[in-house]
């Protein structure tokens, strides 16, 4: 690796730093072509936006270069070090840059936007409004829940896309251009794109590492086998409390939903080595047994139960195999939402409906003076009638018509259920048509 250029020692991240639009590895979705901010850029009038996505996606990148493309003065706030000061000493330049001999815009940049409460991004408010200046927000969470909405209205969001697999080779091949690094093995060559996991900053600060292990290794080519020695376990970006978090769980349970034991197994083992709780894990794959396999397939209850038990009982990583095994039963279960489906219609039912009085037949009669007033008058036990069922005895309050919340479907158990109340039914209407 040559050290003869000057730059050598800037870090690598800056070495490769686009120095305009064109140079941006990756987002064409927005920047190729025809696309939106493509044509924001060239419109020649900046405009507030909220640049969206996971980390190492170029949001800062982006900001600056529109900072570049319109001439304007370039502030950078962190929201996680920043507060209202900061906003305060921005609105100063701002003023200083339009009011000089030579007047120039402002772009205020705010990375981790979401970290700043309400009052904190409602400060930025009239400053938009009156145009001194351009707000670029970057979040790695979704704006609809972390940004506030007078913001929100006022700025375009753009939404940035984890790096492709080719995107990070073409950030590799160009760190090789520069003589940054030494020859690195195909095989070797995939572990790293797929450990930067679409990230391009984990990508270059690993890239770096690399470089000067290799040079003090004196190691003329990255082969996979030093590569693993040098990364050691392999980790993945994961955010265990932000919506990548929630999108993967989301995945898991529509995966069980849709009978899909391999998908649902792969979601289950990414949110696991990604550092998810087991036991966040087991309480979601005891609640999917609940709403999506129901009475279809009792054992599906017990099993999702018994595995929380287990993880319990082991620990990790030995009961994460019971974890594994549930959520395949649960994939591979006939699937009920109808007891679901029937406890929201009845609680919205009674949410909306009046409270009704308890019929005298059901009411409990412990006192005399209860008995006295007809308390449980005419209740019939129905173990003491045919087959254990009172034939034509009215439950529901009085007047109420029956609502039919539960509705069984043709799968499971609940085909047998489903014959069970046909049956009850049809005894109902004949004991009350001979009353």
């Amino acid at each position: 690796m040559s050290h003869a250029s000057p730059f050598s020692h800037q870090p690598l991240a800056e070495r490769l730093r686009p120095r305009t639009l064109g140079e941006v590895i990756g987002q064409q979705h927005v920047l190729g072509p025809g696309m939106p901010l493509r044509l924001a850029f060239e419109s020649g009038r900046p405009h507030s936006c909220i640049l969206w996505g996971p980390p190492g996606v170029g949001k800062t990148t982006i900001a600056r270069l529109m900072a570049e493309a319109f001439d304007a003065q370039f502030i950078s706030i962190s929201a996680v070090l920043g507060g209202v000061k900061d906003i305060r000493d921005a609105v100063q330049q701002a003023e200083r840059a339009r009011d000089g001999l030579v007047p120039q815009r402002t772009i205020v940049f705010v990375d981790e936007v979401h970290r700043f409460n309400k009052s904190q991004q409602d400060a930025f408010l009239p400053h938009v409004e009156s145009g001194l200046f351009t707000f670029v927000g970057a979040t790695t969470e979704n704006p609809s829940f972390e940004v506030n909405s007078a913001l929100l209205s006022r700025a375009t969001v753009y939404v940035l896309q984890p790096l492709a697999a080719d995107d990070l080779k073409q950030i590799v091949a160009k760190a090789q251009a520069l003589q940054a690094l030494p020859a690195i093995e195909s095989e070797a060559l995939e572990r790293l794109i797929a450990y930067a996991d679409g990230d391009a900053r984990r990508l270059l600060n690993t890239l770096e590492t690399l470089a000067v292990t290799a040079e003090q290794a004196k190691v003329e080519t990255i082969t996979d086998a030093w590569l693993l020695q040098v990364l050691g376990e392999r980790m993945r970006r994961y955010d265990k409390g932000g919506e990548q978090f929630y999108d993967t769980i989301s995945a898991l349970h529509k995966s069980v939903r849709g009978s899909d034991p391999d998908a649902a197994l792969y979601w289950l083992v990414r949110m696991l080595d990604g550092g998810a709780d087991p036991r966040y894990m087991a309480r979601r794959i005891v609640r999917m047994a609940w709403e999506d396999v129901g009475l279809a397939d009792p054992r599906a209850l017990q099993i999702a139960g018994e595995a929380a038990q287990t993880y319990e009982r082991l620990g990790s990583p030995e009961g994460e195999l019971a974890l594994a095994q549930a959520v395949i039963y649960l994939a591979v279960a006939p699937k009920s939402n109808a007891g679901y489906m029937a406890y929201k219609l009845a609680r919205t039912f009674v949410q909306q409906d009046g409270t009704r009085p308890v019929p005298m037949h059901l009411r409990n009669a412990p006192t005399r003076l209860m008995k006295e007033l007809d308390y449980g008058k005419g209740y019939r036990y129905a173990h003491d009638e045919e087959g254990g069922f009172a034939a034509g005895e009215n439950y529901l309050p009085e007047g109420m018509e029956p609502p039919g919340f539960y509705r069984p479907v043709d799968r499971g158990l609940e085909i047998k259920i489903a014959q069970k109340l046909d049956e009850l039914r049809a005894r109902n209407a004949a004991a009350r048509a001979g009353e």
